[in-house]
């Protein structure tokens, strides 16, 4: 093709300048060519950059998508990028991680019932991708029990490595990769992270593996804690894990956009990342988590993603293509409780996981940090912070210290650890976060407190002639209301840089997940116990993979639905209540709005049965591009067909994104007095002769009208459109948020929207 015919001209005759360094010194670059077929030009590109000393080509990409990763310098990777069919040359990013209760807490949660379909059995068959650091394969989660031949269709292969072979895989785990790094050279050219096998050594890739299609696992726990039967979400569906991750948790691009490129030419159904770049404004063509999950769902693929941990800040939000099904992170009804006697009686309900040997019987004198002061040159906020070498040892010793925990630059366990060696018995810290997600204290008496709680600790502290305190062993509380409640961390909306999309599009558990872990002798171990076969962990990179272990029960159970109609049966079938049939609310106890938890929290059996769906075809999202300012020759680059006459209209046009055919609406710069109109097309995916009526809910500054109100589908007209009509009736300077459904006596079919009367930041 001219593409590659060209590059080779310029590369040999027109610009003496490129590729003339011998060594390939120079950072590692991703030359992305879009969807343009590989040829033999492109091998002889390869070919030339192999001639280096030294490992200059780090991978290649031609399944999916064309380009490689190289070393080059940075004018050779300049140069490069001013070439014909090359979308673009970005340095390779180092993307971060996101890092049985919870799918009962679900079932519990969902009122719809679905005629003659069993969720359990859904996901037979169905494929999904894991992009990961890596898989523990001897875990019980990943037994092959009762699974029947590995399908047919699969291409994917289980790559031998360190402590690795093919007897590790089964009809369970049917796939396995790593991708290896290099040595670098010392210098600026800075050496890679390398795996050299497909296991996991951090245990984060297990952990989300066996969330999403783990085998059912009776009396798992972690060291007695949360006792009960762990099974992933889809325990019919395969595992194909595709290690990108190193155990430092750094996931580079060129992997990540590898194991894309394999995960198509393997035959997976969904594509499971819990992991992202940092907030800011998105680069869909420097992306490799956005470049590749655009080629994965050219195929068909289901591309789920986690939000990001930035939250609870505005904008924070990663992994936003339209294209991702992006997931926000909720708690579940089960609560980590390390009780604090104060007083001798009164009991605090504090949290965190301790497995100490103190005792109610034994109370100790109880204190606070500002009080145990020392008389160096500390101040009284490092001292309420508890900072290691504030408090003095003769203030601390056989007490019980109340710290505040404002100051984030030490640890929980790294303070007590200080005051520990001063004689302090335990320690109850103060934090509304550190009391939303159970962290691990080891044998350490620790507690995390509310800052309600720990102002009523304070005030006994003042008041009490002798304080006295004790803090007991963690034990689990079981439907704890309120849930689900947002995750303090969880990444929120509105979407930086880019208008009229909401995201996150939904929310699923994040917080406190029982899950498989590594049995390796070292990490979260106990003393004198073995390692845990389970361990308990929070993040975005926990709720991900819920939505894809339900993507793949839906694919199973509908294998012709678009990728597209997967995404919308999972959101407009969403939950909007808690376990107290309120609604979900933030960390602070404000109502979740769609900028928390798109669509809501997820139902287990409603995406099975949604009854409309809203397709979203590629070219909405090659359109999606053009309005955010992408050029026509660019997205000509990008896909893999386009009709001859495609053209963006060559102004940006952002309005326009609000008319996706997205199971979400948008709308920004609407002021008072203005109306917008917005168009959606549903398809009928459920009985035939079926009639839908619309029910709004808006709030009173806005009136919403959707025309036509009504939609009749019968056995010939399963596509119908409708319009909604936004007017703003009184100003706002805040968004507002509601939601249209459409429903019958059968099914409900929620969209929520947001409407602006500004540009979203």
């Amino acid at each position: 093709m001219r593409v590659f015919t060209f590059v080779i001209a310029a590369l040999f005759v027109a610009t003496s300048s490129f590729l003339v360094n011998e060594n390939g010194s120079g950072g590692a670059y991703i030359v992305y060519m879009g969807a343009s077929p590989p040829t033999a030009d492109h091998a002889q590109i390869l070919s030339s950059l192999l001639t280096r000393k030294g490992k200059s080509v780090i991978a290649t990409y031609s399944k999916g998508f064309s380009g490689f990763a190289a070393r080059l310098t940075a004018e050779e990777a300049e140069g490069m990028a001013r070439l014909e069919g090359v979308v673009s040359v970005f340095p390779d990013p180092l993307l971060r991680l996101h890092t049985t209760r919870s799918w009962d807490f679900l079932k519990y949660q969902t009122d719809l019932k679905i005629d003659s379909v069993s969720s359990a059995a859904a996901g037979d068959g169905a494929i999904v991708g894991i992009l990961d650091t890596g898989i523990w394969p001897e875990s019980e989660s990943f037994s092959d029990k009762e699974m029947g031949p590995i399908p047919s269709r699969w291409k994917g292969e289980c790559m031998e490595g360190q402590n690795f072979t093919t007897s590790n895989c089964n009809r369970k785990l049917i796939g396995a990769r790593y991708y290896e790094g290099d040595d670098g050279d010392g210098g600026d050219n800075s050496p890679r992270p390398s795996s050299g096998t497909p296991r996991d050594e951090s245990g984060h890739g297990t952990h989300v593996a066996s969330t999403v299609a783990g085998t059912a696992v009776s009396g798992a726990s972690y060291y007695g804690l949360a006792v009960g039967s762990a099974a992933g979400g889809s325990p019919r569906s395969r595992i194909a894990m595709y290690r990108v991750c190193t155990a430092g948790g750094g996931c580079l691009g060129s992997a990540i956009l590898k194991a894309f490129d394999d995960a198509v030419g393997d035959g997976v159904d969904v594509l499971s990342l819990s992991l992202g770049g940092s907030p800011g404004n998105p680069e869909f063509d420097s992306d490799p988590i956005a470049i590749g999950s655009f080629h994965a769902v050219e195929k068909g693929i289901v591309v789920v993603c986690s939000a990001g941990n930035s939250g609870p800040y505005p904008s924070s939000v990663v992994n936003v293509a339209p294209w991702i099904l992006t997931v926000a992170a909720t708690t579940i009804d089960r609560d980590f409780e390390a009780k604090i006697l104060i007083g001798g009686s009164k009991i605090i309900k504090g949290g965190g996981i301790n497995f100490s040997n103190l005792n109610k019987t034994s109370v100790y004198p109880l204190t606070d940090g500002i009080s145990a002061k020392s008389n160096s040159s500390f101040s009284d906020d490092d001292a309420g912070n508890c900072l290691p070498g504030s408090l003095d040892p003769a203030k601390v010793k056989g007490k019980v210290v109340l710290c505040t925990n404002e100051d984030k630059e030490y640890l929980a366990q790294e303070k007590f650890n200080s005051i520990k060696t001063k004689g302090a018995i335990g320690m109850i810290v103060v934090d509304n976060d550190l009391r939303q997600v159970a962290s691990k204290f080891g044998v350490s008496p620790i507690s995390s407190v509310s800052l309600a709680d720990g102002a009523q600790i304070q005030s006994y502290i003042k008041s009490a002639t002798n304080p006295v305190a004790t803090i007991l062993p963690t034990e689990v509380i079981t439907n704890y209301k309120p849930a689900p409640v947002v995750g303090y961390f969880s990444s929120r909306g509105p979407t930086y840089g880019i208008q009229n999309l909401i995201k996150p599009d939904i929310a699923a558990p994040g917080v406190s997940i029982l899950a498989a872990w590594p049995s390796r002798d070292k990490g979260e171990s106990l003393p004198g116990k073995d390692p845990p076969l389970f361990d308990i962990l929070s993040g975005t990179s926990m709720a991900c993979p819920h939505v894809s272990g339900l993507a793949a029960n839906v694919k199973s159970l509908h294998p012709t639905w678009t990728e597209s109609a997967i995404r919308s049966a999972i959101m407009t079938t969403a939950i909007q209540t808690n376990n107290l049939h309120a609604p979900i609310t933030t960390e602070n106890g404000s109502i979740a709005t769609p900028y928390d938890i798109g669509a809501g929290e997820i139902s287990v059996t409603g995406p099975l049965q949604p009854g409309l769906v809203y397709e979203t075809e590629p070219m909405d999202y090659l359109m999606f591009l053009c309005n955010i300012g992408y050029s026509t020759a660019m997205i000509k680059k990008i896909a893999s067909s386009l009709p001859s006459n495609f053209s963006c209209s060559g102004s940006v046009k952002a309005d326009a994104i609000s008319n996706m055919n997205y199971p979400s609406i948008a709308v920004s710069s609407l002021t008072t007095g203005a109306v917008k109109t917005v168009t959606r097309t549903v398809t009928n995916v459920g009985d035939e002769d079926q009639t839908y009526s619309c029910v709004v809910e808006a709030p009173a500054s806005l009136d919403v009208e959707v025309v036509p109100n009504t939609l009749t589908f019968t056995k010939n007209v399963n596509k119908l459109s409708f319009q909604v009509k936004f007017k703003v009736t009184a100003n706002s300077k805040e968004d507002v948020f509601g939601s249209i459904t459409w429903s019958n006596e059968k099914y409900k079919v929620r969209s929520p929207f947001v409407v602006s009367n500004r540009d979203q930041v």
